[in-house]
């Protein structure tokens, strides 16, 4: 599958290494020409670079890694607004962080999945890849304790969920059904509110108990 990836940083290279890994066509585009193609030599001889619009037209599939803040100016400049995304899958793995009161800087507004969707008309937009830090993604595979990662995501168009679960399978991680793109912000407060632990020294996934005690005593 070709895989276009906007932005040239952490998360682009740690998700591109691992589709790479797996024989993907990978294009990264980025504002800095010279950091996009020295991540495209480090992805391997199945990446190469170009132009963030050269990215978004290479790609069955277009991976938005950029920060938060810089989202819709590169969503701009790959020509998203003018529809050149359209009908094909958006991952957007973006967080937009209140850090001084660790809470989402999209608070009260929409979340940055459904700007991504206004700044990228009739592109599918999904959520997905934002819980973890972008070393995560460079391991082979993500697992913990024997069990593999799941990863969430949130969108509505059951094609595109579809191709990014089999992205997200390829990588060694499980996808999960977070439900449609209006519950992307509760996916995106979830980070913020969990890297807050994490701050603190707490192991986020203790907070929550095993799955048979969710709704009381095992059995009951």
């Amino acid at each position: 599958m070709r895989i276009g990836i906007l932005g040239a940083g952490g998360m682009a290279g740690g998700l591109g290494a691992g589709w790479a890994r797996a024989g993907h066509e990978v294009m990264v585009g980025g504002r800095d020409p010279g950091k996009a193609a020295a991540l495209a030599a480090r992805l391997g001889p199945g990446a190469r670079s170009g132009t963030l619009a050269q990215a978004a037209g290479h790609g069955e599939v277009v991976l938005l890694a950029v920060p938060a803040a810089a989202a819709e100016e590169v969503l701009a400049a790959a020509g998203a607004g003018g529809g050149a995304l359209a009908g094909r899958p958006l991952i957007d793995c973006t967080n937009a962080v209140d850090h001084e009161r660790m809470v989402p800087a999209t608070a009260g507004g929409p979340s940055m999945a459904e700007r991504v969707a206004a700044a990228a008309p009739g592109a599918h937009v999904v959520k997905a890849f934002n819980l973890c830090h972008e070393a995560v993604w460079r391991m082979t595979p993500p697992a913990f304790d024997g069990e593999p990662l799941l990863v969430p995501l949130c969108g509505d168009d059951p094609g595109a969920l579809e191709t990014v679960g089999g992205l997200v399978g390829d990588l060694g991680c499980v996808p999960v059904d977070g439900g449609g793109l209006v519950r992307a912000g509760a996916l995106e407060a979830t980070m913020v509110f969990m890297v807050g632990l994490w701050f603190r020294g707490v192991d986020a996934r203790s907070v929550l108990p095993p799955l048979k005690y969710a709704f009381g005593s095992a059995g009951t």
